[in-house]
């Protein structure tokens, strides 16, 4: 899979901005707040139908414009697609495959797998349980659509159920019949949910552990355990028995919605015990684990985006990174950082195929 062309238009901080890329590396040097890195969030959008860094949609239209527009042309199994999307102030984004607009998103996502690496990452291991829940949610939605589909249904029921549980509230009355529909939708999509979410853990661990060794060139002992809120008992029962709970938060207090991951280093909180060093050598092991897994369950070497990495790892693990994706194992690359000489000389010492492009406040040129 290449991503052969990339054209913006009213895109964050590009007014206009067209690109060919290189089949292996393809680097944007520039200051920071060029724009290098919404070049890589433009991409992510066009594999995923989202920011990476924004959910607000209409956030990503330049600034007091009416709209923007993001087109690319990506090969796959030797056929080039065209793919288009634009938002409108107010309206619905649009998203179309070769002129075909989709009836829902949902059925693109996956078709163009995409792994990105940024240091916003370092969310997964500081903040709450809902970042760690989306990263499982991306990697599972990118190749099992009966997932998404669970998830965007479990979702909603779970909106319509805290609702009612407000409903109630604000009118001192409960009415039982009305919330077990909403029940009845919450076991049935959660329990497919929680069901996969294992069956993803017990194949990917592995992958994270061999990617950690590899980074990390210790045998220290890394972990991840899925810490679900049902803790294995009865979905249903626990509904009923949290009910007096939910009535008074006037919220549903569990399920898949609030499950988390735990991650550990010899046996320890990654977040209170490990080093800078352990935590950076964690996160690009599950990435890297990601990818390998994205590429085995979809057939097709994900797009790999890495934003700002080398000033976020130090020289030995930047360098062994770049090593272990120059191999056959991975595809196409896309990489910002700030300095044209060191991009230069990486690409010159791994004698791979690639471009440079030149950022300069929304100006791309390119340079080889």
């Amino acid at each position: 899979m290449l991503l052969e062309k990339l054209s913006l238009l009213n895109f964050k901080n590009y007014t206009e901005a067209q690109m060919t890329f290189s089949e292996k590396f393809n680097c944007f040097v520039g200051n920071n707040g060029a724009g290098k890195t919404n070049i890589l969030d433009a991409i992510h959008y066009i594999s995923l139908c989202k920011s990476y860094f924004n959910s607000i949609d209409s956030q990503n239209i330049q600034h007091e414009l009416p709209f923007f527009a993001i087109q690319a042309w990506i090969e796959k199994n030797g056929t080039t697609d065209e793919i288009y999307c634009a938002l409108k102030r107010g309206q619905k984004k649009q998203f179309k495959r070769n002129k075909k607009e989709y009836d829902r998103l949902s059925e693109h996502i996956g078709i163009y797998p995409l792994v990105m690496i940024s240091p916003s990452d370092s969310e997964l291991i500081l903040d709450g349980s809902e970042v760690r829940r989306k990263f499982i949610d991306s990697i599972i939605s990118q190749y099992d659509k009966h997932y998404l589909d669970s998830l965007i249904s479990y979702n909603h029921a779970l909106h319509q159920r805290n609702a009612l549980l407000k409903y109630f509230y604000e009118q001192r009355h409960f009415d039982a019949l009305s919330l077990e529909v909403w029940d009845d939708k919450l076991i049935q999509y959660g329990e497919t949910i929680i069901s996969k979410r294992n069956q993803f853990l017990d194949e990917f661990i592995p992958m994270f552990n061999a990617n950690y060794e590899l980074i990390s060139g210790s045998n220290e002992i890394a972990s991840i355990h899925y810490v679900a809120s049902t803790k294995g008992a009865d979905f249903k029962e626990l509904l009923q028995s949290n009910l007096d709970r939910d009535k008074i938060v006037h919220h549903t207090t569990i399920g898949p919605h609030k499950d988390d991951l735990e991650f550990k280093l010899l046996n320890s909180s990654l977040k209170k015990f490990a080093s800078q060093g352990q935590q950076k050598s964690y996160l690009l092991a599950l990435k890297l684990a990601q990818f390998e897994f994205v590429k085995k369950k979809t057939n097709t070497k994900p797009l790999l985006l890495l934003d700002d990495i080398y000033d976020k790892l130090d020289e030995s693990r930047f360098t062994k990174l770049i090593e272990l994706v120059s191999s056959e194992n991975f595809g196409q690359i896309f990489i910002t950082d700030t300095h044209p000489e060191r991009m230069k000389t990486l690409f010159l010492k791994s004698n791979s195929k690639h471009s440079i492009f030149i950022v300069d406040n929304g100006i791309v040129n390119q340079h080889g």
